[in-house]
């Protein structure tokens, strides 16, 4: 089993920003691109951001565009979600995952490891 652990989440005022961190087991994330997504309670999982296995190529929803960025560090086997400008509509766990060589980039389906999710939570 691969083995993904998000960070890095908590409580934050809106306008303040997190860096999240997916770290995975091993050297997992080499040659694999990532993704993030967030699930809200009522709400399907849905896209925020993923990376290309090389890093670089970055792709965004249209939701978090100009306020997050995604990052990744093969040596250190972990990527990043800086998240700023966080508003109240950011609530969800927030889940990194691994890509399975699939497309689309931005659809679940194409990913076949998840993390177990952190929690942000945007206060106003």
């Amino acid at each position: 089993q691969v083995q993904l652990v998000e960070s890095g989440g908590g409580l934050v005022q809106a306008g303040g920003s997190l860096r999240l961190s997916c770290a995975a087991s091993g050297r997992t994330f080499s040659g694999y691109g990532v993704g993030w997504f967030r699930q809200a309670p009522g709400k399907e999982r849905e896209f925020v951001a993923a990376i290309n296995w090389r890093g670089e190529y970055t792709y965004y929803a249209d939701s978090v565009k100009g306020r997050f960025t995604i990052s990744r560090d093969n040596a250190k086997n972990t990527v990043y979600l800086q998240m700023n400008s966080l508003k109240p509509e950011d609530t969800a766990v927030y889940y990194c995952a691994r890509n399975a060589a699939r497309s689309p980039y931005y659809s679940v389906g194409s990913y076949d490891y998840w993390g177990q999710g952190t929690q942000v939570t945007v206060s106003s």
